[in-house]
């Protein structure tokens, strides 16, 4: 029931992001940064831990996500810290994800750069078999 349960709502997540960049004028940039934003937003005030309780990975993976963990990083760090954790802790609680997604980003720009340089380029003018 978890698998369907996380299904539903990262598939909900997704759905209306594809719905924005239907029927709006927003670039996928931005409907990145307003999905970032709605989920600091409703992190810092407790609604997302709600879904997150519900729908498991299928709402923490998505980008409303990452905005939930800065807001919950940056509040935690701002009870230990005072007024400097509002700009550490979003960065400390985050960190894991930004290295793993640069690393594995990084390690599949060399996989496919390799592959590209290795790869036999056929010459436009004998694409046909029956030329």
């Amino acid at each position: 029931m978890e698998f369907i349960k996380a299904f539903i709502v990262g598939g909900l997540i997704c759905v209306v992001a594809q719905i924005l960049m239907d029927t709006t004028k927003l670039t996928p940039a931005r409907i990145l940064v307003i999905f970032v934003t709605l989920g600091t937003i409703l992190g810092a005030f407790g609604i997302y831990d709600k879904i997150v309780d519900f729908g498991g990975a299928g709402a923490t993976i998505p980008l409303p996500g990452f905005g939930n963990t800065l807001a919950k990083s940056a509040i935690k760090a701002v009870d230990e810290s005072g007024l400097l954790g509002a700009f550490t802790g979003g960065i400390t609680g985050a960190a894991g994800g930004i290295t793993a997604a640069i690393f594995f980003g990084y390690i599949m720009a060399l996989i496919f750069n390799l592959l590209n340089t290795r790869s036999v380029r056929v010459p436009a003018s004998s694409t046909s078999l029956w030329s």
